[in-house]
C-alpha cells in the first residue's frame, strides 16, 4: 500500500492515507500487545494489537461481536423484515463526488420512507424502528451504495396505548415503499443542489446549473428505483427472512461491521495481481455457468475476479468513508435516546419479560483472563507481559508460535 500512495500522491485524501496505514500496522509490532501465558501447562501465545480502524477487514469481526452482544437486549419477540434500498447508477456517480451530503441524504429518506408509510392509517398505522446501516460497494468493489434496513414487524399506536403488529409474513408494499423513496431523494436532491452543497466533474459539470440539473433529474421520476426485500416470495410484499431473535442478531451481523472485502474472499495476492473470489449477480439460479458446466445453484454464481494490485488498492479505497461519517444509524422507535424507554414499554405491552442486567463484576487484583483458552490444554490464558508500540515482548513464546 505503500508503494500505491507515493504514486497515488495528490489523488489520495488524508482519511485514505490513514487507513491504509492503519491496515498496514494492524497486528503489527508496530501498535505493541500482550504476551498470554496459560497457568496450568505454560504455554506462551505473543499477540499484537489490532488498529481497531472501521474499514479493518481484520477488526471487524470482534467490533460486531461487541456491537451484537450490546444490541441484544434490544430485540423484540415479533417478527423482523429485511429492506434494501439502492440508488440508479447515475445517481450513485453524484454520490461518489458528494459522499458525506448524500449519504447522508440516503439515511433520511430511506428512514422517512419507511416511517411515513407505517403511520400511514390504511397501512399500518404506527410509530414504528429500525436500524439501517449503509454498503457502498457492490461485489466486484464497484461503487454501489444502498441501505440495508431492520425493521420490526410492527409499532406502537399513535396514542402509545398498543402494539399494532404487522400482518404475518407482509410489511409494506415494495413499489410503494419504492415510490415514496425516490420522490423523498430527489426533493433532497434538488435542496442539496440549491444550497450549493454539491459538487460535479468530467462530463456532468454542466450539473451545476440549475436549469440543467432540473431537466437532468427529470426521467429518473419516471423510473422504478429498486427496492429489494431478501428472501421475499413475492415482488409486492415483505417476508421476514428471520426464525426468532436470536436468528436477528446473526442475521444483522452479517451487515452491520462488513467491509469492501474480507479476507475470506482474497485468493491469492502479489506486488502485480490480486485475486478474490466475487458474486456476478447477473447469473439466474439454473443458468449454465460458462465453461464450467456447473448451474447457478451449484457455484451460486461465485467467481473469480484478478486485478492489478494498484486498481485493486484504488477500489478499495473508494469506499473509505468521510471521517466521523456513522454508517449504522437507528431511527424510530429505536432511536437513541429514546429507545431504551420505548423496548421497555413495548415489551410490557407485548407481555414479554424484561432482560435482566447482569450486575457489574467485582474488580478483582488478578491479571486479566483471555477469551480464547489455551490450544494446548484449554486452560484459562491469563496476559503475563503487555508491550508498547515499536517495542518488542520480554517474555519470548516458544519458536513453533507465531504471533497473532
Amino acid at each position: 500500500m505503500h508503494a500505491f500512495a507515493c504514486r497515488a500522491t495528490g489523488h489520495v485524501s488524508l482519511t485514505q492515507l490513514k487507513v491504509m496505514s492503519a491496515i498496514e500496522a494492524c497486528r503489527t509490532e508496530a501498535l505493541g500487545g500482550h504476551v498470554a501465558g496459560c497457568a496450568k501447562c505454560g504455554h506462551h501465545h505473543i499477540a499484537y494489537n489490532s488498529c481497531k480502524n472501521r474499514h479493518c477487514p481484520k477488526c471487524q469481526g470482534p467490533a460486531a461481536r461487541d456491537w451484537m452482544a450490546a444490541r441484544a437486549e434490544d430485540l423484540l419477540p415479533v417478527e423482523y423484515f429485511h429492506v434494501v434500498f439502492t440508488l440508479p447508477a447515475e445517481i450513485a456517480q453524484i454520490a461518489f463526488w458528494n459522499k458525506k451530503s448524500v449519504y447522508d441524504l440516503l439515511f433520511r429518506a430511506t428512514a422517512e420512507t419507511v416511517m411515513t408509510l407505517a403511520a400511514d392509517p390504511k397501512r399500518l398505522g404506527a410509530r414504528v424502528g429500525m436500524t439501517a446501516v449503509l454498503h457502498t460497494w457492490g461485489s466486484a468493489l464497484t461503487h454501489h451504495p444502498h441501505i440495508h434496513m431492520i425493521v420490526p414487524g410492527g409499532g406502537l399506536s399513535p396514542d402509545g396505548s398498543r402494539w399494532i403488529a404487522c400482518r404475518s409474513g407482509f410489511f409494506l408494499h415494495v413499489q410503494v415503499l419504492s415510490r415514496l423513496f425516490l420522490r423523498l431523494f430527489l426533493e433532497g436532491l434538488l435542496a442539496l443542489h440549491r444550497a450549493g452543497d454539491l459538487a460535479f466533474f468530467g462530463d456532468l459539470m454542466g450539473l451545476a446549473d440549475p436549469a440543467c440539473f432540473t431537466a437532468w433529474l427529470a426521467p429518473f421520476r419516471k423510473s422504478e428505483w429498486v427496492v429489494i426485500v431478501p428472501q421475499a416470495r413475492l415482488r409486492h410484499d415483505a417476508k421476514p427472512p428471520f426464525g426468532g431473535p436470536e436468528a436477528v442478531l446473526a442475521y444483522l451481523s452479517r451487515y452491520t461491521h462488513r467491509v469492501a472485502i474480507s479476507n475470506a474472499r482474497l485468493v491469492s495476492a502479489d506486488a502485480q495481481t490480486v485475486a478474490f473470489r466475487w458474486k456476478d449477480y447477473r447469473i439466474k439460479p439454473g443458468d449454465p455457468l460458462p465453461g464450467s458446466g456447473l448451474s447457478a445453484n451449484h457455484e451460486r454464481g461465485q467467481k473469480v475476479m484478478r486485478l492489478a494490485t494498484d486498481e485493486f488498492i484504488r477500489r478499495f479505497l473508494i469506499h473509505v468513508l468521510p471521517e466521523g461519517f456513522h454508517r449504522i444509524r437507528h431511527y424510530g422507535l429505536l432511536a437513541s435516546a429514546s429507545r431504551r424507554a420505548n423496548i421497555a414499554k413495548i415489551r410490557t405491552l407485548l407481555g414479554a419479560t424484561q432482560p435482566v442486567t447482569p450486575p457489574e463484576a467485582a474488580v478483582e487484583s488478578v491479571p486479566p483472563t483471555l477469551r480464547e483458552p489455551c490450544p494446548c490444554c484449554g486452560a484459562p490464558m491469563r496476559i503475563i507481559e503487555i508491550f508498547r508500540r515499536g517495542h518488542t515482548p520480554r517474555t519470548r513464546a516458544p519458536p513453533r508460535e507465531q504471533a497473532a
